[in-house]
């Protein structure tokens, strides 16, 4: 969840009824359920599972490092459980300086990871000016600041290019300030009326993205590669949250008219 990005892409069309691709590693090697949320309990999130990114970002990063335009609540208008989904909703409205509100969730210190799947089956706002996240970031940030101890971005979607979901990781030696960042990006078409499982299997040595169980993109670790380009022997947790305009987001401008908009998360699961 970051700036403006130039595209190192590999781009797959997946149709809406695809087979599962045959590569043996989908699921041979991560079968135990280690943690998950159903989002059965209509209401507030678990606050056992669940914690929350507020306000702007400042006097840190103000707008999050990405000129954002949101700020982030933990109030029931902008997060709450019903109909056995999550429900992130970004609205216009004035709160903290800002135009609009919406959610930025996060598992840290309550659900962290060091290798595994993870698999969040979720559906996604529409229009220019959205920008929803499924991404994770590092718990222990043992190799110091962004983009140090490196970040994963399991999905990003941007409103003004419907339908065109990038799975990307960002390293000191990758990343985007850079123009070096490593990314796939794959077109399901129909993002935001349907639900499909957005996923990653993590190990020692390899990154792979999945979307419905299809494989469109992965990345190895180079040979004797320090942290500098692989970060990811560390733990890390997971972040879901809607941003709206942003240099990324926002890069053809905000409809206005569109709001509010939502993301809906039927489940959460973690395999190892």
């Amino acid at each position: 969840m970051h700036n403006l990005k130039y595209s190192i892409a590999l781009i797959v069309i997946i149709p809406l009824f695809a087979c599962h691709d045959g590569d043996p590693g989908a699921n041979a090697d991560f079968k135990q359920l280690v943690w998950s949320d159903e989002f059965d309990k209509p209401g507030v999130p678990d606050a056992s599972k669940w914690s929350y990114d507020l306000g702007d970002g400042c006097p840190n990063v103000c707008g999050w490092g990405n000129n954002e335009l949101e700020y982030y609540t933990n109030d029931q208008k902008n997060v709450r459980i019903e109909n056995g989904n999550l429900v992130i909703e970004a609205r216009k409205e004035d709160k903290g300086g800002k135009s609009y509100t919406s959610t930025r969730i996060i598992s840290k210190g309550k659900g962290d990871w060091l290798y595994g799947r993870v698999e969040v089956r979720a559906k996604l706002p529409k229009g220019k000016g959205t920008w929803p996240a499924i991404w994770m970031l590092s718990t222990d940030w043992k190799y110091g600041g962004w983009p140090a101890s490196g970040e994963i971005d399991i999905m990003e979607h941007v409103g003004f290019d419907p339908g065109v979901v990038h799975g990307t990781i960002h390293t000191e030696s990758y990343n985007h300030v850079k123009g070096t960042q490593k990314e796939g990006k794959v077109t399901v078409l129909d993002v935001s009326d349907a639900f499909h499982v957005y996923g990653i299997e993590w190990t020692k040595d390899k990154m792979t993205f999945f979307v419905d169980d299809n494989r469109y993109y992965s990345v190895d670790r180079a040979p004797n590669e320090d942290f500098k380009g692989w970060p990811f022997d560390q733990r890390f947790h997971l972040i879901m949250n809607i941003a709206v305009g942003g240099n990324w987001g926002g890069m053809q401008g905000v409809d206005e008219s569109i709001w509010p908009q939502r993301m809906e998360v039927d489940y959460v699961r973690v395999y190892q």
